[in-house]
């Protein structure tokens, strides 16, 4: 048993290397299972396509059970201006990996146009960047090679675009949340070495949502996450709604999860999700899974369509 948790020790400290090597040579954008309901921070050519006004947080604990495992929450407000067609999102995150923290903010915009009847075509851009703090003492401060790196600070500017094309029953878009390569350190951090360039991101998101009776929709969706340099992240999920009340699911992330998705239509203006991932990869010893919590506040439309979008 000794021998276990000694393992389980050293295992911490190994993931917690990788999570670090990751996000400083990947800059992979912190993930959630429930991005479905915050669909801006993937794309911001959606935002303002709802029609509605949103406030959507989420929070999200992954890997409990593992020192210095991904802590992120994220808050955005969404919103259309008027019949213009043009949409303003403002989103801000926090992500937490070990001793890096990162806080993310952006302002995000989009002009949809109507190509035919119930046939829309948005344009997206952001605007933004996030401060990246890297502190050795937030992770092993036993480890004199730790101290030797010393304290990383840098703001990181952002610029993104994205299209989305969508109709009453499916949707497809497309979107490089950054466009900009930056170096990350440079040779007065770090041992002196320059250690990470900025990699583009290419989001790829796509749905349909099918009417199975008067009171059930059921919407298959998928994202996929292309990084230059790093493994292909792939997530397919599988959700119902039941009487514009309840919505249940499941959801699968390539070589890494498996997840249960419940939400609930609190009142006619709030409701509030819960997701669970169960870990699927070499880290399932070491982890009792990943928590996710949404809360989503929005407006309600003077004439309540017939058939809401389950998008």
């Amino acid at each position: 048993m000794k021998n276990y948790f000694e393992m389980k020790n050293n295992i911490q400290y190994i993931l917690v290397f990788l999570l670090i090597t990751v996000s400083a040579f990947s800059q992979q954008d912190p993930q959630y299972t429930q991005y479905m309901y915050n669909t801006m921070r993937v794309n911001p050519a959606y935002v303002g396509t709802s029609g509605y006004t949103i406030i959507t947080g989420i929070a999200r604990t992954q890997w409990v059970g593992i020192d210095g495992a991904p802590d992120s929450q994220t808050l955005s407000f969404d919103t259309p201006l008027g019949r213009s067609g043009v949409g303003l999102g403002v989103n801000l995150t926090n992500d937490e990996i070990g001793p890096a923290r990162e806080l993310y903010f952006d302002v995000n915009a989009s002009y949809t146009v109507e190509l035919a009847e119930d046939s829309n075509l948005a344009f997206g851009l952001k605007l933004g960047g996030r401060s990246l703090n890297v502190d050795p003492n937030r992770g092993n401060p036993n480890d004199p090679s730790d101290q030797a790196l010393g304290v990383l600070d840098r703001i990181l500017p952002t610029i993104g675009a994205g299209v989305f094309y969508y109709r009453p029953k499916w949707y497809v878009g497309a979107a490089v949340p950054n466009l900009l390569r930056t170096e990350h350190y440079d040779d007065n951090n770090f041992g002196g070495d320059r250690v990470a360039i900025e990699r583009l991101h290419f989001f790829l998101i796509g749905g349909y949502v099918f009417d199975l009776n008067e009171s059930i929709k059921f919407k298959p969706a998928t994202l996929v996450k292309v990084v230059n340099g790093a493994p292909l992240s792939l997530d397919v999920s599988a959700n119902f709604m039941f009487n514009q009340k309840f919505t249940a699911g499941v959801a699968w992330r390539w070589d890494d999860s498996i997840s249960a998705l419940l939400g609930f239509q609190v009142t006619k203006n709030l409701g509030m999700g819960f997701a669970y991932d169960l870990t699927t990869s070499n880290y399932q010893r070491f982890n009792s899974g990943t928590y996710e919590l949404m809360l989503r506040w929005q407006t309600i439309p003077k004439k309540i369509p017939k058939s809401p979008r389950f998008f």
